[in-house]
């Protein structure tokens, strides 16, 4: 099963949706392996969006995510469909940004958008590991 980075964004904290986020990936069964609260040092900042260190938006980019704390989380199961697409303004509602963002800059969460991604974003955020552990009634949400 994949495990996916996923970051409340300072936008979401500041906002106070982090218990209303975390309750959705819950309630549609996925389950939480890896959970802090940090406002992201430079450094990670930085390598966590280096593949956009070209693009106009960079610095502010980075400027938002060193701005305040974010919740860095590592869920295992699916976790993109429940987050919905970048820009809040055509996120369907039911999505976490379809609920909750109205921007494409501050759209209240990051999600990794593939297993290569989420294996470095990971890295990056948990360098100590996640936590291994098996849900009981998993076998009443997955076949």
């Amino acid at each position: 099963m994949q495990t996916t980075f996923v970051m409340i964004k300072p936008d979401g904290v500041q906002r106070g949706l982090v218990a209303d986020i975390i309750g959705r990936f819950e309630t549609k069964g996925l389950r939480l392996v890896g959970l802090r609260q940090l406002t992201p040092p430079l450094e990670i900042a930085e390598a966590h969006y280096e593949v956009h260190n070209e693009r106009p938006f960079y610095s502010g980019l980075i400027e938002f995510i060193t701005s305040g704390p974010v919740v860095a989380m590592a869920w295992t199961g699916v976790a993109r469909n429940i987050i919905g697409p970048t820009d809040g303004r055509t996120a369907a509602p039911g999505t976490i940004r379809g609920d909750f963002a109205m921007d494409i800059g501050h759209n209240v969460i990051h999600g990794s958008d593939g297993e290569d991604t989420a294996s470095f974003e990971l890295g990056l955020w948990f360098p100590d590991g996640l936590v291994d552990w098996t849900r009981d009634a998993e076998a009443q949400i997955y076949e």
